[in-house]
C-alpha cells in the first residue's frame, strides 16, 4: 500500500466511517419514520387502521434485514480476490443506487425492491471497510479499525438518525431518504479520492470463505445473534407509535427518544467492546441477559414518559453491549475467514431485525396493542440467551477474549 500522510490517513478513516454513519442512517431511519411511510404508500389501508397500516410498513425493516442476510455472505464470498478498495466502492455505488430508488419508487412494493438491493451491501461494507481500516492504521490494529467504522453507525443514532427523522416527518419520508442517499454519495466520492488501494488476502477464493459454513459451532453462534437480539429490534421498530399512542407524546418527541436510545448504544459499544477483551463468555452471556431485563422494563414503564426515556436508553445500551462479543464469539467459531466471520455475524444481526421486526408487526396487526411488540421480544430475547447457553455446553474451549482471524495486512 502507497504511503500516507497522517492527514491521507485520517481522512480515509473518515470516509470509511462516513460509510458506516449511512447505514446506521438507513437501517434505523425507517423505525420512527413508520407511520408517516403507512399514511403515504398504504392510505386506503392507513385510513381503515393506523395499526394494520404501521405494521404492514414494518416490511421496510424486514425487507432491509433480509436484504443483508442474503447479500453479505454472497458478496463475501464472491469478492474474496477483490482488492478491498475497488469492492468498498462497488458497494457504496450500490447504497447510492437502492436508496435513490426506494426514495422516488411509486409503490409500496417497488420501494422494498430498492430497499432490499441497497441491502445487499450492507455486511459486506463493514467487513471490507473494516479490513481497509485496519489496513490504514498498520498492523495489529484490526479492531481499532472495525471501531471505526461502527462508530460511524453508533454515531448516525446519536445525531443523524433524530435529524433525518425530523426531516421526514416535516418534508416526508422520500425527503429523509433522498438524504440518506446523499450521505452515501458523498461518501463514494470521498473514498474513491482518499481511501488508498489495499490487495485482498492472499489465497483467498469463495471456496475457502465458504468453507466456514462446516462447522456446526458456527451455525450454533449465528442462532445465538439472530435470535438474542431480535428482543431489541421488536422494541426499536416500533418505538414510533409507543411514543405517540401509548406515552401519550407528540411525534415531534420520536427524534429525542431515538437520540437517547442512541446515547445509549454508543455507551453500550464502548462498554461492550472492554468486556470482551477480558472475557468473551461472561460478555455474551451477561450481556443477554441485561437486555432481556432492560426489554422488560421497556414493556412496564414504556407508558409513562420518563419510563420510556429511561428503559429506551437501557435497551440500546444492551443491544450494543452484546455486539463485539457476539462478533468476537462468530470469529473465534470460523478462524481464518476474516471476510466471510463479519459477513455472517452482520447477516444473522439483521435476521434478527428481521424476525423482531415481523413478530413485532404480527402482534400489533393481531390487536394486541403496540407494546405487545416489546413483549414478544422478552420471549426472544430469553431464548438467545438460552441459545447462548446451549453454545457453551457444546463447545467447552476455553476463550478468555475476542481474537478475530487476522487478514494479512500490508504495512504503511
Amino acid at each position: 500500500m502507497e504511503s500516507l500522510t497522517s492527514g491521507r490517513r485520517w481522512a480515509a478513516l473518515l470516509a470509511l466511517s462516513l460509510g458506516g454513519f449511512g447505514l446506521g442512517l438507513t437501517e434505523f431511519v425507517a423505525m420512527g419514520l413508520l407511520p408517516e411511510i403507512a399514511r403515504d404508500l398504504l392510505p386506503s389501508e392507513y385510513a381503515h387502521s393506523a395499526p394494520d397500516a404501521v405494521a404492514h410498513a414494518g416490511w421496510m425493516i424486514t425487507t432491509y434485514a433480509l436484504g443483508v442476510v442474503a447479500g453479505a455472505p454472497t458478496i463475501a464470498a464472491l469478492t474474496a480476490r477483490v482488492p478491498r478498495r475497488r469492492l468498498v466502492l462497488g458497494l457504496l455505488g450500490l447504497m447510492v443506487a437502492g436508496t435513490t430508488a426506494s426514495a422516488l419508487a411509486p409503490t409500496f412494493e417497488l420501494v422494498l425492491a430498492g430497499r432490499f438491493i441497497a441491502a445487499l451491501a450492507h455486511g459486506a461494507y463493514f467487513g471490507a471497510a473494516g479490513i481497509l481500516a485496519a489496513s490504514i492504521l498498520g498492523p495489529g490494529n484490526q479492531g481499532k479499525g472495525v471501531a471505526l467504522v461502527i462508530g460511524g453507525l453508533t454515531a448516525a443514532n446519536i445525531f443523524g438518525v433524530p435529524l433525518i427523522t425530523g426531516l421526514g416527518q416535516s418534508q416526508g419520508w422520500r425527503a429523509a431518504y433522498l438524504a440518506v442517499a446523499a450521505v452515501f454519495a458523498l461518501t463514494l466520492v470521498a473514498a474513491a479520492l482518499v481511501v488508498p488501494a489495499v490487495a485482498a488476502a492472499p489465497g483467498g477464493s469463495p471456496r475457502a470463505e465458504l468453507a466456514a459454513f462446516r462447522s456446526p459451532r458456527v451455525w450454533l453462534a449465528a442462532a445465538v445473534v439472530a435470535v438474542g437480539p431480535a428482543g431489541f429490534f421488536a422494541v426499536n421498530s416500533y418505538v414510533a407509535p409507543v411514543t405517540t399512542h401509548v406515552t401519550g407524546l407528540s411525534a415531534s418527541t420520536v427524534p429525542w427518544v431515538l437520540a437517547v436510545m442512541g446515547l445509549g448504544m454508543s455507551a453500550g459499544i464502548a462498554a461492550g467492546g472492554w468486556a470482551a477483551d477480558r472475557d468473551l463468555r461472561r460478555t455474551v452471556f451477561w450481556g443477554l441477559a441485561g437486555l432481556l431485563a432492560s426489554v422488560v422494563l421497556f414493556g412496564l414503564t414504556a407508558a409513562h414518559p420518563a419510563g420510556l426515556f429511561v428503559s429506551a436508553f437501557l435497551v440500546g445500551a444492551a443491544s450494543l453491549f452484546i455486539v463485539p462479543a457476539l462478533q468476537g464469539q462468530l470469529m473465534v467459531a470460523a478462524p481464518g475467514t476474516q471476510l466471510m466471520g463479519a459477513a455472517v455475524n452482520q447477516s444473522a444481526i439483521n435476521l434478527s431485525n428481521s424476525l423482531g421486526a415481523a413478530i413485532g408487526g404480527a402482534a400489533i396487526a393481531a390487536g394486541w396493542g403496540y407494546l405487545s411488540s416489546a413483549w414478544l421480544g422478552v420471549a426472544l430475547a430469553a431464548a438467545g440467551l438460552l441459545l447462548a447457553v446451549l453454545y457453551f455446553r457444546f463447545d467447552r474451549a476455553p476463550v478468555a477474549a475476542a481474537e478475530p482471524a487476522r487478514e494479512p495486512v500490508p504495512a504503511l
